[in-house]
């Protein structure tokens, strides 16, 4: 099984969420690894990656080493498309496929994390949101309580519900987000009402702010995204 995690923008807290789950999952017994798309802005080992196993509880894995859970990543910070381009590179989406598959054969689950924000592109012709689509990945989408949000929300499901995308659900970042609680608030209920409207039976999950802040609630909750 392999399901995407991804987000209404860059910086909306896919990595931590991606590692909260993967927590859950480990917490409930259930075979499973992290694996990040594309990562820009370092060299060698993906720091998102890092970021997974430490929420996850755990060291680096074999596979971490030998790039099957970041099989492409560049040193430019920018958008997946232009970091390759700046090392002359072009970003081949069955290299991210293979590397998936070769994961699967040792684990139950794979949560794939996106780069920046759902519709990034990959290449000049393949947005991140389509790899989806074409793999038949479904996806937890993260999004949170800050202004702009119930746009890029709206958006976002809009592309899926056009792509024909399984939604698993919302994961709801208040951290870093909006401080005033009216909107944090209203944010959540527009969403939640906004999801059956799209046409999605999928919980608004609220995403804890730290591993120590998953309790059996949150824990269970998680991992029902999952299944």
């Amino acid at each position: 099984m392999i399901i995407a995690v991804s987000g209404i923008d860059t910086g909306i807290g896919k990595t931590i969420a991606t590692g909260l789950l993967a927590r859950a999952l480990l917490l409930k017994g259930r075979s499973v690894i992290t694996q990040k798309a594309v990562q820009t802005g370092c060299e060698a080992l993906s720091d998102d990656i890092v970021v997974h196993r430490e929420l996850m509880g755990i060291g680096l894995q074999e596979v971490d080493r030998e790039s099957l859970t970041c099989p492409l990543v560049f040193a430019y910070p920018a958008s997946p498309h232009l970091a390759a381009a700046m090392e002359h590179r072009r970003i081949d989406p069955e290299v991210i496929a293979k590397a998936s598959k070769a994961l699967q054969r040792h684990y139950q689950i794979i949560l794939l994390e996106g780069a920046g924000g759902l519709m990034v592109p990959l290449n000049d012709e393949l947005l991140f949101v389509d790899y989806l689509a074409r793999e038949a990945v479904p996806l937890i989408l993260v999004t949170s309580s800050r202004l702009g949000s119930i746009n890029h929300t709206l958006l976002s499901l809009e592309a899926c519900r056009h792509r024909k995308i399984v939604l698993r659900g919302l994961l709801y970042n208040r951290f870093g987000g909006e401080e005033d609680a009216a909107i944090a608030v209203d944010t959540r209920r527009f969403l939640e009402r906004s999801l059956s409207l799209y046409g999605y039976r999928c919980p608004v999950v609220d995403l804890p702010d730290a591993a120590s802040d998953l309790g059996k609630s949150g824990l269970e909750a998680l991992a029902a995204l999952v299944g």
